[in-house]
């Protein structure tokens, strides 16, 4: 069996326990379009690499998420339910930081990143910054 790169794939890890591989070329379009089906309780496992700041905030109303740091440094930003703000420096590889279902997050990338992210894709939203 070949080995994949998880840069250029997603894991869906499905209801059943189950695993399928998705490619990542046209992912999110794919999702948005219903392509790929609802994700209902199901989680997805990729990496990705950002050389810039993220240019909208995200939020998964149906799960929590994992960003774990690979390598480089960035400060995610999350929205508390007041209003306020909660910065987590990740500067350190394998830290991680824990996003809870229903919170807005975002990224300020301090040098170049890579990322692990461990998402409850189901219902993704984005907004402007």
């Amino acid at each position: 069996m070949p080995a994949h790169a998880l840069s250029s794939t997603y894991l869906r890890l499905r209801s059943d326990n189950g695993i399928e591989r998705i490619s990542a070329e046209g992912f999110w379009p794919r999702l948005m379009r219903g392509e790929l089906g609802d994700l209902h309780r199901e989680y997805l496992v990729t990496t990705s690499d950002h050389g810039a700041d993220w240019t909208s905030w995200e939020m998964h109303p149906h799960g929590d998420e994992i960003v774990c740091l690979l390598s480089g440094a960035a400060v995610l930003t999350l929205e508390l339910p007041d209003g306020g703000l909660d910065h987590v420096e990740l500067a350190q590889q394998g830290s991680f930081a824990f996003i809870p279902r229903g919170t807005w997050h975002t990224a300020r990338i301090a040098s170049p990143a890579r990322f692990l992210f461990i998402t409850a894709g189901e219902g993704t939203r984005h907004r402007p910054l």
